[in-house]
């Protein structure tokens, strides 16, 4: 399992799962981060927090912490992985 905060500046990675609960999950929901959403990491902040993130035509900032809570994959296991 892959989560958002591990992955290095310049890849592109799809949403799997977001976990956490009540309004903490809720939030990262709001801010377009579900399951099956390209999410593309353009900065990392020189101390790691926070993330700049471009995901549906926008530019997202994110913390490590909420960041941590997203797990995420590469390629085809991807589609696998979602279709469960």
């Amino acid at each position: 399992m892959r989560t958002l905060r591990e992955i290095p500046c310049g890849e592109t990675v799809t949403v799997v799962r977001v976990y956490g609960e009540g309004a903490l999950r809720r939030r990262i929901l709001d801010m377009g981060l579900a399951r099956g959403t390209k999410v593309t990491v353009r900065k990392v902040a020189p101390l790691g927090d926070p993330m700049e993130l471009t995901i549906r035509g926008y530019e997202l900032s994110i913390r490590k912490a909420d960041a941590e809570m997203v797990e995420v994959e590469q390629g085809e296991e991807t589609w696998e992985m979602i279709r469960r």
